[in-house]
């Protein structure tokens, strides 16, 4: 399946599958100087930097990344590391074919960007990641794939999310797979 990803980061999430052979045909970013489009640009995939300084509105930026999506024949957009919500007409192109990657155990520490933070400050044994799909409600599309992740005594944020991000390298394939295995035996599934 020709997938789209969407990154804000370093895009270990993005290297991981480019690596795993998965056919990623297109690369949006709203940062276009992070990890993520710089290693798009570096693999010569077509990158569609998409700053909101750029639009009036976050609806037509993504209106703009659903155009740049579909005319690379996009047919699964995978959400790693981006750091912006999707509006309506970006998730009415590609409903229930994106997918989200965020670093916890969701329901637990979603509805932002500071899931890693949350769980060392609340104190929590195990933490994790979680690949779902993306619905319009933040956080809360249907569960994939997790994995448990243990927080360990003197933990850091950066020691935690190392190991969240390698949890994330393994489920966020699988997950792809399974969806891709749905979509498959039922492709009107989010048209």
């Amino acid at each position: 399946m020709r997938l789209g990803v969407v990154v804000s980061g370093k895009g270990s999430n993005l290297r991981n599958l480019v690596e795993r052979g998965f056919e990623v045909v297109a690369v949006a970013t709203n940062r276009p100087s992070c990890g993520g489009a710089t290693f798009a640009r570096d693999r010569e995939i077509p990158l569609g930097e998409l700053s909101l300084k750029r639009f009036e509105s976050e609806e037509e930026r993504d209106i703009a990344m659903r155009d740049f999506f579909m005319a690379h024949g996009v047919e699964l957009v995978v959400d790693a590391g981006y750091d912006r919500i999707h509006t309506r007409p970006f998730l009415e192109a590609f409903r229930g074919r994106i997918v989200n990657v965020h670093p916890s155990l969701l329901p637990e520490f979603g509805g932002g960007m500071d899931a890693v933070e949350q769980a060392l400050q609340s104190g929590v044994d195990v933490t994790g990641a979680t690949v779902h799909l993306v619905t319009e409600d933040l956080d809360a599309g249907p569960i994939l794939a997790q994995e448990r992740v243990p927080v360990l005594k003197g933990d850091t944020v950066e020691c935690l999310r190392e190991r969240i991000h390698d949890a994330e390298h393994r489920i966020l394939p699988t997950a792809i797979r399974l969806l891709e295995a749905r979509l498959a035996k039922s492709p009107a599934v989010g048209q």
